[in-house]
């Protein structure tokens, strides 16, 4: 089965985004149906995996809740954030292989690509 891993990067403080909540879901059609909840160490990383290669294939979101962590940080933001929520939705089609999906994260933007 599939492995599943990510990281936060906070690009305006330029270091790893602790505290971060992620929430890993399977989506089937318009269904999403809830699998994990962690949260970020002080390396951007999940305090406790999100899978232990256990994923089928199919279609996932990891839902990022942005807002909360940057009010945390004494950023000023607007009401509400431009970004409460990221949500990158992506495709596990192979189930041996490992998927690592990184979060470079900004107040007003962001960007993920498939890692290694």
């Amino acid at each position: 089965m599939a492995s599943l891993s990510t990281h936060v990067l906070d690009t305006i403080h330029g270091k790893p985004a602790e505290g971060i909540v992620v929430e890993l879901h399977r989506v089937t059609g318009v269904l999403r149906q809830f699998l994990k909840k962690t949260i970020t160490n002080k390396d951007g990383r999940p305090v406790e995996p999100l899978c232990g290669g256990d994923l089928e294939s199919g279609v996932y979101e990891l839902t990022f809740l942005a807002g909360d962590y940057f009010k945390r940080t004494g950023l000023k933001l607007p009401n509400p954030p431009f970004f409460e929520e990221v949500i990158v939705r992506f495709g596990i089609s192979d189930r041996a292989a490992h998927y690592h999906v990184p979060l470079l994260l900004s107040a007003y933007g962001y960007t993920t690509y498939r890692g290694s």
